[in-house]
């Protein structure tokens, strides 16, 4: 069944807005430099230079959109609202150069989007060699030290102006582990956790800051994916049972018509329904043929050295695979009052809901052992506790008992509970 794209949604501004793509011609950029534009909007649009100069698949996209641009008189508006700048994140001087441009061309910067990102395919043990550690430092660099440079690059425009948005993708791998992606996570919970603490810092200049969660398939579908070369025992053949995602994502590399294109030797059931589907950018329900095609392909992933690759899906999947995302972000963008975590698409919140909830229920099932090792040197820790629930009163919450610890517990953010043992030595 075909979906429909939803219908950008902008929140209302007195003046266009001036935005910074930190990766415009990412599958995401692109589709939302497109919207942008069509709203009237002013946007810097980094891009990888390297790859725009060369036959790179991952510029293909964005060279089209200037092609559009230059030649469609409907689009001719856009070029005076458009300014492509070159920009690698690892680098300060051009992120400081992207938003010097942004005030140089337009006067202001109202709204930075962060989508910078790759992928690092293997497990911990898989990246133990020294060719696997400059994977993960390479990692870092990238979804970490990069928007981390950016971000440090726009607060003092930002500051100055009292006003701004910073948006940040990452996924809801910020939220879960994964089997096999073990240095991806790591480098999203180390972004969400510098976002979520920049966040308190910037709050008193008007300057906001949200994160984005999208699914896990936008940030490996729609970015460079780096493989590390397998081991053995992470594989059935070595007795190793549980899903890794290196398995799962070859699987549908497999499926992708421009792979067995590539690859012909293992394209059984090229003919069937389920890839004619898929050609015309439909995404076909499983099948034997499907599954025929996951079991069949040059599985690029699984190979017994180091394998860099942007994932080639074609336009209509490509579009459909991101207008969540890109919907969600358009009506969040610039917003007065924002939310400071997004969580995009019903699968991704019921992911995140069902972790928050085993956190919860291991939270109760220990809290005993939790709350007896609250030690402290003075006091009665009953007194103590009774503080906690008449605070949780006075601001609205409930509890069951004279406790404080059997109803919901007061909200007391670790730096003012830290203040406070400090203060009692």
């Amino acid at each position: 069944m075909t979906t429909s794209t939803p219908e950008s949604t902008f929140p209302i501004s007195n003046s266009p807005r001036v935005w910074l793509l930190s990766s415009a011609d990412t599958p995401v950029g692109i589709s939302l430099l497109r919207r942008i534009l069509a709203h009237g909007d002013f946007l810097v649009a980094g891009i990888d230079q390297s790859a725009f100069e060369s036959a790179s698949h991952k510029s293909k996209g964005f060279k089209e959109v200037l092609t559009e641009i230059a030649h469609y008189p409907s689009r001719k508006d856009w070029q005076a609202r458009l300014k492509v700048v070159a920009l690698d994140l690892r680098s300060q001087a051009q992120c400081q150069a992207a938003v010097a441009t942004a005030l140089h061309v337009f006067g202001k910067l109202d709204i930075l989007f962060c989508c910078t990102s790759q992928a690092v395919i293997g497990a911990v043990e898989e990246l133990g060699n020294p060719a696997g550690q400059n994977l993960v430092r390479e990692q870092f660099e990238t979804n970490f030290f990069g928007p981390m440079n950016m971000i440090k690059a726009v607060l003092p425009t930002m500051r100055a102006q009292h006003n701004g948005h910073i948006i940040v993708l990452t996924g809801i791998t910020g939220h879960l582990g994964t089997p096999g992606l073990s240095m991806y996570c790591s480098s999203q919970w180390a972004l969400e956790g510098f976002c979520d603490s920049i966040a308190y810092e910037i709050a008193p200049f008007n300057v906001k800051l949200t994160i984005v969660q999208s699914s896990i398939e936008i940030g490996i579908l729609t970015n460079k994916v780096v493989s590390a070369p397998w081991m053995v025992e992470y594989t059935g053949e070595g007795g190793h049972q549980a899903p890794l995602f290196r398995g799962i994502l070859d699987g549908l590399l497999n499926r992708l018509p421009a792979i067995r294109a590539q690859y012909p030797s293992g394209n059984v059931g090229a003919g069937s329904p389920g890839l004619e589907k898929e050609k015309e950018g439909e995404i076909a329900s499983p099948s034997a043929s499907s599954e025929a095609e996951r079991a069949s392909g040059p599985f690029l992933l699984s190979r017994d050295e180091i394998v860099s690759l942007f994932p080639p899906l074609s336009c209509a999947h490509t579009e459909k695979l991101v207008a969540e995302t890109v919907h969600a972000i358009t009506a969040i963008g610039g917003h007065e009052n924002p939310p400071a975590r997004h969580i995009v698409g019903i699968e991704g919140v019921a992911s995140v809901k069902e972790k928050l909830k085993t956190v919860s229920e291991e939270l109760e099932e220990f809290v005993d052992a939790s709350v007896s090792a609250d030690c402290e040197r003075t006091g009665d820790k009953r007194a103590r506790r009774a503080s906690h629930a008449s605070q949780a009163d006075s601001r609205g919450q409930t509890r069951t008992d004279g406790s404080g610890w059997d109803g919901q517990i007061d909200h007391v953010h670790p730096i003012h509970e830290a203040a406070r043992v400090l203060q009692s030595l």
